[in-house]
């Protein structure tokens, strides 16, 4: 399962944040996505976007990377417990981008890691895995149910 859940995350470019607001709203958010070898996850967000005020009052997200491009009722999905935060350092802004832009085999934008500390609107983003699940079958009293395993790739 541990290699499933990597396959999934190799392939699937975009992840759903879940986050919340002070009063606990929930909010869901997909974005795309690249991650280190770690399998912390980085995208670009608007700073002043729902989940990015979100996390800068509530660090604790949700990620899914679910994989939708199988035939119905086959799909998996990956579920990552994180904690998020918005990145200051220039340095790991830089190795972030350089994550991004190398899924997307693009060439970098105009924009200098430095401007996602000034005024331009977009910020890095950083999740850290604390416990990752797949969901996998199970059965109670002879009815099909949705289970999630522990894996293990940090």
């Amino acid at each position: 399962m541990d290699e499933k859940a990597k396959q999934i995350i190799e392939k699937i470019p975009y992840i759903t944040i879940a986050t919340s607001d002070e009063s606990g709203q929930p909010w869901n958010s997909p974005v795309y996505c690249a991650y280190d070898g770690k399998y912390n996850f980085y995208w670009a967000s608007d700073q002043n976007g729902q989940h990015s005020k979100n996390i800068s009052h509530n660090n604790k997200i949700f990620l899914v990377i679910y994989d939708s491009t199988v035939p119905a009722g086959t799909g998996e999905g990956v579920y990552i417990q994180a904690k998020a935060q918005m990145l200051t350092d220039v340095t790991e802004i830089k190795k972030a981008l350089k994550l991004l832009y190398d899924r997307t085999n693009e060439m970098p934008s105009d924009k200098e890691e430095e401007a996602f500390l000034g005024e331009y609107p977009r910020r890095i983003y950083k999740a850290i895995p604390e416990k990752i699940w797949m969901n996998g079958d199970g059965e109670v009293n002879g009815n099909f149910i949705d289970i999630r395993k522990e894996v293990h790739i940090l």
